[in-house]
């Protein structure tokens, strides 16, 4: 069976055509600048040269139907028609306490999304509209859910609730979701079968670094904290977002600077983090080499990025009464070698004999970076979180 991945951002779709029956991923791609001038999709099939073509996409619909002709084309293709797609895996952000696991798509799914979706009011509106394009363009497939938030429902109310009035959790919500689901899911699964442990009886912390990050204690194979919360913004330093800020000092500076909740909001997610420190950018391979440069702000970054994750890994270490193993993984936790060994110094207390020449040298493999006889082990593994979302599709339709 051939399976179609979808990822609908506000301005995007990411895909990927994965060939069940023979473990093989036959294209990726993305169309970009979805909804604005310029649209242009850029596709990658395996074993032929990356196609780009810029077409207009007003709505998501376009996006999805410029997709399927590059999967279909004669010459750039990889499938030979539609019919082939036995099924298409959507990627959501946000399914609030309403979901455990990922689920078919129906109308009352989808009713169950917007009800939700001012929790995520950047994605989820984008993952509904993705759903629904592709549920017209290939009416005949069944569509699959699979959810940001739906892994971290394991995590137990001391850790999800938040120390406010009862009535704020009862009529809005308002607790700890986590996301960044699939990634950890994945990657605690795969780093503790190349380590050699049983995921079930394992103390794992996994740390998703990238523009967006997020850390989770991993005990005996389920979510049992995380650092995001009831958004995305809460928890370590971002390329954007701020993560962990005293609440009292928001309603000071919204007071201070005359800001509306749409104009802090709009600081903290998208004028903070790495940006708002360095001043210089929100990426960090451009932090790294204005740091090189002599830059301090863009120093000062790298070392509260990092001190921010160290935190979090000795809280959960506690949390979870011990550790077995930290994963590296994301755009900067398989990439940047400098971040994880910055993470890492001063971690011996706990068990961490780190190898510094060979964590140099790696960048997106699955590698374990500790010398042989450490008590803690540390990896960095390559997510797939399409792979889990073809997964978790291929089991629902079965």
């Amino acid at each position: 069976m051939v399976i179609l991945t979808l990822n609908c951002g506000s301005s995007s779709a990411k895909y990927q055509v994965y060939d069940w029956d023979n473990k093989d991923v036959l294209a990726t791609g993305v169309v970009e600048r979805v909804t604005q001038d310029g649209s242009v999709i850029t596709h990658k099939p395996k074993g032929k040269d990356k196609f780009v073509l810029e077409s207009p996409c007003p709505t998501h619909k376009e996006a999805i139907e410029l997709i399927l002709n590059a999967i279909t084309d004669k010459d750039h293709g990889v499938i030979s028609d539609m019919s082939v797609i036995g099924a298409v895996g959507h990627r959501v952000l946000h399914g609030g306490d309403k979901f455990t696991k990922s689920v078919k798509v129906t109308p009352e799914v989808l009713e169950t999304f917007r009800s939700v979706q001012d929790l995520g009011p950047l994605h989820n509106p984008a993952n509904i509209m993705g759903i629904e394009a592709a549920q017209k363009v290939l009416p005949n497939v069944p569509h699959v859910a699979v959810l940001d938030t739906a892994w971290h429902q394991t995590m137990p109310a001391s850790s999800f609730r938040y120390a406010i009035p009862k009535e704020w959790y009862e009529k809005y919500g308002a607790r700890r979701y986590g996301f960044h689901g699939t990634s950890h899911k994945f990657v605690a699964e795969k780093g503790c079968k190349l380590a050699g442990l049983d995921v079930n009886n394992s103390k794992v912390i996994t740390c998703h670094l990238g523009n967006g990050g997020s850390v989770t204690a991993v005990l005996n194979g389920k979510s049992v904290d995380t650092s995001m919360g009831f958004t995305p913004v809460e928890g370590v330093v971002m390329g954007t977002r701020c993560g962990n800020i005293d609440a009292g000092l928001v309603t000071f500076l919204q007071e201070k600077e005359g800001l509306d909740a749409n104009g802090v909001n709009t600081v903290l997610n998208k004028k903070s983090g790495f940006l708002g420190v360095s001043g210089v950018s929100s990426d960090g391979r451009d932090i790294n080499n204005a740091a090189d440069n002599g830059n301090y702000r863009a120093a000062l970054s790298q070392k509260m990025f990092a001190h921010s994750v160290k935190k979090y890994i000795g809280a959960y270490s506690a949390v979870m009464g011990g550790l077995d193993m930290v994963i590296f993984t994301g755009g900067i936790g398989e990439n940047d070698g400098e971040a994880r060994e910055r993470i890492c110094e001063n971690l011996e207390y706990l068990g961490i004999d780190f190898n510094k020449e060979l964590n140099a040298k790696v960048r997106g493999e699955d590698v374990i970076l500790t010398n042989p006889g450490s008590k803690v082990l540390v990896a960095t593994i390559a997510t797939n979180e399409e792979l889990v979302i073809a997964t978790d599709t291929m089991n629902l339709v079965k």
